[in-house]
């Protein structure tokens, strides 16, 4: 990717917004109840300002792939997508990492993740790592549940809402039990 940048775009779920730079997608961020919202929460994220630009190829490929995640109309694998994670500790990018291996509509409880990352202890640590999380939801911390299936933390706008609906769009059920509508 050339140059640095930023651009919103409307999805089902509102109006999000991504920001990129050389080495690929810096931030990505869910709706906030207005675009300006949206905006001002994307570029707080970054460590510099970067204008508002057209998106470059990879950039629109990110775009159409998170609107058809949260149209409901892919399996919502963004694994392809190039995420420069520079700037984060090597910490969360390992967190960032191994939730990103989580399959759409499957989901693991924090103490699972820090499992697989080698210690149980990390369950807080990685709740922490997926509060901050800069990509959501690329890196699909609405994956990520706290103990007995409850959702836990969400910072994205509607909280908890909003994390059970990301995983309602991809297919998940808790207990693996259809709902009334299906």
């Amino acid at each position: 990717m050339d140059g640095s940048g930023h651009a919103l775009f409307g999805t089902p779920f509102g109006t999000c917004g991504i920001a990129w730079g050389p080495a690929g997608i810096t931030a990505v961020q869910l709706p906030d109840p207005s675009p300006e919202g949206t905006r001002a929460r994307l570029l707080r994220s970054l460590p510099a300002p970067v204008p508002e630009a057209e998106p470059p190829p990879a950039v629109r490929d990110a775009i159409t792939g998170v609107q058809a995640l949260l149209a409901g109309h892919s399996p919502g694998d963004l694994r392809h997508l190039v995420l420069d994670m520079s700037r984060l500790s090597d910490f969360h990018q390992r967190v960032y990492e191994r939730t990103r291996a989580i399959p759409p509509g499957q989901v693991l409880t924090y103490g699972e993740l820090a499992a697989a990352l080698g210690d149980r202890n990390l369950a807080r640590a990685i709740g922490q790592a997926m509060g901050a999380n800069p990509f959501a939801p690329v890196v699909p911390c609405h994956r990520v549940l706290a103990a007995g299936g409850q959702p836990g933390g969400f910072s994205a706008s509607g909280g908890a809402v909003t994390k059970w609906r990301l995983l309602e769009v991809e297919g998940y059920r808790p207990g693996g039990e259809p709902s009334l509508f299906d």
